[in-house]
């Protein structure tokens, strides 16, 4: 198992400046490589990424003296990276952003970074040490035990931070512990089964003025000049403190979850379908779920236990978690769920409409992989779950 400890760096200028030269060559080297790639694919060559290093190799003395000056890494890792990219494009295993073959990086646009092979860097207290640099100051130590395979430094806003990667062992326990079905939303950024909820926090809906105004302050400053680089980094730190509280709330959450259960239920949303919605976009980027899936699925992995995906068509708003009947026309605007069936135990007893959502998620969850049969007819309550699931 690789994981990485992201550690904010405390570089001085002089060091700062060698990170910036540093991640200055590993993007000159990889939009030298790519250009000389698709020079030699027209021309019916067959490039590959060793001759393409072996002749920068060689002419880099003579063209090139400048990439000295640095660690060798800035220099050699893009001609891995790029490799490692052709590939997942050959494959088809780029998507999204990613989506098409390698493109050339942008120095104004793209993410400064460079990479450090374990050989090239050593870890002290609260330090790190870089060759033709010296030690660095680093935020804090290294939180994981284990095999250094790598690290890379990459520059966010106006803060430089490293990535270390660590092999740790593949012992995962086994988790006995009580199953949860989970309904993410806008409302409430998490409804569990058990009747919590966690609040939807929208930072970049109360930032959002101060971060008009900053936008403003830069498109009025003159394109090269000092104040617009001023203000350029400005709005950088404001993205950069979103994200940062947005992260927090999301590592907190799916770490709660993933050590307080072993069994978790949750909804295969369509998050791509969902913000083409002009209306409720931005309040779906602002939530994140994508990220609060993806972590939680990561997390409970890693602690021995096991997330269930429900099928994105699945009615769990729709349907009463105690006798299954289906309320056809519901809309968004009804937040409370109240059953129509007269035999119905919640006949005439309303409901919230996430709470019912997330039971109904569970004990779908449940019944895919089989762990209760009565879930189909709908009369297990939550406890009983959790109790069954406990003596298996």
């Amino acid at each position: 198992m690789i994981r990485a400890h992201k550690i904010r760096l405390n570089p001085t200028s002089e060091q700062a400046n060698y990170f910036a030269m540093a991640a200055g060559t590993s993007r000159f080297v990889w939009n030298w490589a790519l250009a000389e790639w698709y020079r030699q694919y027209e021309a019916g060559e067959k490039p590959t990424v060793l001759k393409l290093k072996k002749q920068f190799n060689e002419m880099r003395r003579e063209h090139f003296p400048w990439t000295w000056e640095v660690t060798k890494n800035a220099s050699d890792q893009p001609f891995l990276d790029l490799g490692k990219a052709f590939a997942a494009f050959f494959e088809g295993k780029r998507h999204g952003k990613k989506k098409g073959r390698p493109q050339f990086k942008s120095k104004k646009s793209g993410k400064a970074s460079f990479y450090l092979a374990n050989d090239q860097f050593e870890l002290g207290d609260h330090r790190l040490w870089i060759p033709k640099l010296g030690w660095v100051n680093m935020a804090e130590n290294l939180r994981f035990k284990g095999k250094v395979t790598g690290a890379r430094v990459t520059r966010t806003a106006d803060w430089w931070f490293i990535s270390i990667a660590v092999a740790l062992p593949d012992d995962v326990p086994v988790k006995r512990e009580p199953a949860v079905g989970i309904d993410v939303g806008l409302n409430r950024l998490a409804t569990l089964s058990t009747g919590e909820g966690y609040e939807n926090q929208e930072f970049l809906k109360t930032t959002l003025k101060k971060l008009r105004q900053a936008n403003k302050r830069l498109h009025r400053r003159v394109k090269g000049s000092k104040n617009r680089e001023k203000a350029r980094r400005k709005v950088a730190r404001l993205h950069y403190r979103i994200t940062c509280m947005r992260d927090d709330v999301l590592h907190k959450l799916s770490t709660r979850l993933a050590d307080c259960y072993g069994i978790i239920g949750i909804e295969n949303l369509n998050i791509k379908g969902l913000l083409k919605n002009r209306h409720l976009s931005r309040s779906f980027s602002d939530a994140a779920l994508r990220k609060l899936l993806n972590l939680l699925a990561s997390k409970v992995e890693q602690c021995g236990g096991q997330v269930v995906s429900v099928g994105r068509f699945f009615p769990s708003t729709q349907i009463c978690h105690s006798c299954g009947w289906k309320w056809e026309g519901m809309e968004l605007s009804d937040r409370v769920f109240l059953c129509q069936n007269p035999v119905c135990g919640y006949h005439q007893f309303p409901q919230d409409r996430d709470h019912n959502a997330s039971l109904n998620i569970l004990y779908e969850a449940l019944r895919l992989i089989g762990l209760l049969d009565q879930v189909v007819s709908g009369t297990g309550s939550d406890a009983d779950v959790n109790s069954a699931v406990d003596s298996m």
